[in-house]
Order: structure tokens, then sequence, then C-alpha cells
């Protein structure tokens, strides 16, 4: 078992269980994908909102650093991260947390090298890591 499926399983775990896991992964591939620039916008949302250290940390090949849920919150908005899990019909609370333990180590699998590959193909990378978990 890989360290994402071990975070997904403890998240998962924490958080109601299987039936959000396809769930939270959409929302993480969403807020990935949908931001403005795709993983480097995303990074440097973090990065101004006065969390560049953390999300410095999840490029690097190093230890990932942890993020709050409600850092989590003051640097996506509020909106932003209630409109995206109701979509996809994740409770709040739930999707909040499960993002806050999954986003460091999804973007960490997304930057093998420590860094961004500026023309990487970021929805086959997130496929494969779909494929790996077998969701």
């Amino acid at each position: 078992m890989g360290l994402l499926d071990q975070l997904l399983g403890s998240v998962l775990g924490q958080t109601g269980g299987g039936q959000h896991q396809n769930a939270l992964l959409d929302l993480a591939a969403s807020l990935i994908q949908n931001q403005p620039g795709g993983l480097s916008g995303l990074v440097e949302k973090f990065t101004s909102a006065g969390l560049g250290q953390q999300a410095a940390s999840w490029v690097s090949t190093g230890q990932n650093m942890p993020i709050s849920a409600d850092q989590l919150l003051s640097a996506l908005g509020r909106d932003k991260v209630q409109s995206a899990s109701q979509k996809l019909g994740i409770p709040g609370a739930t999707a909040l947390g499960g993002l806050a333990a999954l986003l460091p180590t999804l973007i960490d699998q997304l930057t093998p090298k420590g860094q961004i590959e500026q023309d990487g193909d970021l929805s086959a990378a997130l496929s494969a890591l779909r494929g790996k978990l077998g969701v």
C-alpha cells in the first residue's frame, strides 16, 4: 500500500468512509485543474495567502508540512470550497478536513522531481494517481 493509499484510508476513516473517496479525489483534482494556472496557480494562491513555506514543502522532495482546514479555507476562500463540495455532494467539514490532509500529498505526488513540470499533462498525472489507488 502506497503513501497516498494510506493517507486516503486515514482521511476517509475519519471523515465518513469510502463513499467520499471518489468525491474527495474529484474535489482535489477539480481545485487543481480549475485554478487559473493549474498546479502552479494553486501553489501561488497558497503562497499569496502566507502559506508559501507549506506549499514549497509539498512541491519539494522533502517532508511535507501540514496545513489546517482553517488555513486551507483562508487560502482558497469559503465560496470556492463550499461550491465545489456541494457539486460533489461532500459535506463542507468533510471536504475541508479531507483536502487539508490530501492536498499536500497529492501535490507532492504530482511533483516527484521537486518542481512543477510546466509542460506536463496534469489530467494524465491525476488519472495515473487514480489508477494507482484503484478508484
